[in-house]
């Protein structure tokens, strides 16, 4: 797909005049019977002004009707109550000033992408033949991009293969970092598809004040806790970027065909680069798009350029792939679909995700039963009231509640969390009986988990490790 002629549009009505602008060009090369490569090139070009126009503004573009002034969909609303709700996300950095945490369903105006519905879920469940996961049910993956497309091509018995990653920046992951890989593993259970994972520890080096062996090295143990979440090696490769870049040419031949297509003003625009950030930086989301084409993996698709991927991936990570969906057609490939997960809160409240670095607000996947009862009883946020009578009276707030929020992500039973839900807003559950059910829920999941971990070998993270080929059927 071309890019914008001129000057990048800044405000709704510059960009309404260039769609104006564009619908014109296509006509006049319709009647000049132009040839068809030139016309469908013109016709991508205002498809995506037309995407970009909605983005901006909220709206679809219609010929004669120009924005009104105060059609720009705005990262900040001011509340009821006078407070301003701010919500900064992007792929390092996610806040909001509301305790119900990000305002997901402006974000996905604010990106562009579509929002998983009931019927789409439902549509999962017929064509995948299982219960939809309790992620899906509860709106934890609430945004998709080509997700129907993709099971349009499944029914046609016309599989596709499974994306995800993780950025090793320490040794140790948190429960948030699960959220990914145990639906991707639900993914290729149901589907019976390949996966590649991504270890961006190149990512990590660049960014973080780490020497490179330890962001190889934090790599190799995060694999050996993503290898725990039960993934069939089979139909699984795990690579480091410091390791594949170096042994695959189709992998870094694909780097450097997305590099040649996203300009310098493109990555500043997109990820808020600046002139003083290093070259390794800017670079880098090229890294991060690759796997998202088949032929970056010919030892799994045997050079095939047409398979499809399915990216699961928090919606923090979708700027990189809208920037890969505009190169793709570009570079004659698919483009990737998504399915976007919301974050997972820090304990101290939902407005920033959990974080690695900061003990507090994490729950490790090393720690033990008694450091999860401690986190969570001195340090998860709370939606009770200030005392029993208070509470009793008017019921806790659930919406804030971190506890209740981390029972969404892991309590199975979807009647048991209502029932819960509906007690602690009652009043008839008191904020540390609602601590307790996390903490009797998380002790055996993370407990559970630390002992597969334990039966993971160096021979295992190897044989994940390796480039191979994949037993599946396409």
């Amino acid at each position: 797909m071309p890019d914008c002629p001129g000057e990048e549009a800044r405000t709704p009505m510059e960009l309404y005049e260039k769609l104006n602008s564009q619908g014109d060009t296509v006509r006049s090369l319709k009647a000049a019977k132009a040839e068809k490569a030139e016309i469908d090139s013109a016709i991508q070009l205002l498809l995506k002004l037309k995407v970009d126009y909605k983005q901006m503004t909220g709206q679809e573009y219609k010929a004669g009707c120009p924005p009104s002034e105060n059609s720009v969909i705005p990262d900040n609303e001011t509340a009821a109550d006078g407070v301003i709700d701010e919500d900064n996300v992007d792929p390092w950095n996610v806040s909001t000033t509301n305790a119900k945490g990000v305002d997901y369903d402006k974000l996905i105006v604010r990106f562009g992408s579509s929002k998983i519905d009931k019927e789409l879920v439902d549509r999962i469940e017929k064509v995948s033949g299982q219960k939809a996961h309790r992620f899906l049910r509860r709106g934890i993956f609430f945004s998709h991009r080509d997700m129907h497309q993709v099971l349009d091509a499944f029914e046609k018995q016309k599989s596709f293969y499974l994306y995800t990653g993780r950025g090793p920046s320490s040794q140790a992951m948190h429960v948030g970092h699960l959220i990914p890989f145990i639906f991707t593993k639900w993914l290729q259970d149901v589907f019976d598809i390949p996966l590649v994972i991504q270890l961006t520890d190149d990512e990590k080096y660049l960014w973080k004040d780490l020497t490179l062996e330890d962001c190889h090295r934090f790599a190799v143990e995060n694999a050996k806790d993503i290898i725990a979440c039960g993934f069939d090696v089979n139909k699984t490769f795990i690579f480091s970027d410091l390791d594949y870049m170096g042994a695959s040419p189709e992998f870094y031949r694909n780097v450097v065909k997305i590099q040649k297509h996203v300009t310098f003003n493109q990555v500043k625009g997109i990820f808020g680069f600046t002139d003083s950030d290093c070259i390794g930086k800017i670079s880098f989301p090229a890294i991060q798009a690759a796997p998202s084409f088949s032929s970056s993996f010919s030892q799994i698709f045997g050079g095939r350029k047409d398979v499809q991927c399915l990216i699961p991936c928090a919606i923090d990570q979708d700027p990189y792939f809208r920037m890969t969906r505009d190169v793709a057609p570009r570079i004659g490939y698919p483009k990737p679909a998504l399915l976007h997960s919301t974050f997972f809160p820090a304990l101290q409240g939902a407005q920033t995700k959990m974080s690695a670095s900061d003990a507090n607000s994490s729950i490790f996947l090393t720690d033990t039963p008694k450091q999860i009862k401690s986190k969570v009883n001195k340090h998860a946020f709370s939606g009770g009231k200030d005392t029993i009578e208070e509470h009793r009276k008017h019921g806790g707030n659930a919406d804030v509640d971190v506890s209740f929020m981390y029972l969404t992500f892991f309590l199975e039973d979807d009647e048991q969390l209502e029932k819960i839900k509906q007690d602690y807003t009652s009043g008839a559950l008191l904020t540390g009986e609602l601590k307790k059910t996390l903490i009797e829920t998380l002790q055996p999941i993370i407990s559970q988990h630390q002992e597969r971990r334990k039966q993971v070998t160096d021979e295992m993270v190897q044989q994940f490790m390796t480039p191979r080929p994949l037993n599946f059927k396409l």
